[in-house]
């Protein structure tokens, strides 16, 4: 009971004043963590890339965030510009048979891809967040309400409506 007590004392400081800016870093890293950029408590995912609804904890919704390829174009630009290097210098300096580098180059691509791509992807989420784009503004919620598919937008006019 003292563990739901304290809960949800820290669910009261998390509401959102509208003139606060939210903070960046702790939310993209809750993110990379995997865990909710708003409470850092609740899961952000809940298979290797698919996004929870919302938080478990504080209720923050996932459902509209935009990731997209975003994480997968991070991944490459990580991958590659940390392994392009390390061949040329491993290459270079023992000269390995090209099976040999081929095999071992490929294995630490696809792993080092496999661990960045849901972290990145928690981060990015995570940076939307704090940045309260794609959904996650703070009228999103009366947005939601109104049968808005997302902030801020108007419901198309039927032919019978003036403007």
């Amino acid at each position: 009971m003292n563990q739901r007590a304290t809960t949800q004392a820290d669910l009261a400081q998390l509401d959102d004043s509208p003139n606060e800016e939210r903070a960046r870093w702790p939310a993209i890293i809750r993110g990379w963590r995997g865990k909710c950029p708003r409470c850092g408590s609740g899961p952000l995912l809940k298979s290797y890339l698919k996004v929870n609804h919302d938080c478990t904890v504080c209720r923050q919704e996932f459902h509209h965030h935009r990731a997209d390829d975003g994480p997968a174009y991070l991944t490459i630009l990580i991958v590659g510009h940390l392994m392009a290097p390390l061949l040329h210098l491993v290459f270079v300096t023992w000269r390995p048979e090209p099976l040999t580098l081929f095999t071992i180059f490929t294995v630490g691509c696809v792993g080092l891809s496999l661990y960045l791509l849901p972290r990145l992807k928690g981060a990015m989420i995570g940076f939307q967040w704090a940045r309260e784009m794609g959904g996650f503004g703070r009228s999103s919620c009366s947005a939601a309400a109104k049968g808005a598919p997302w902030p801020n937008a108007t419901r198309p006019r039927s032919a019978t409506q003036q403007p």
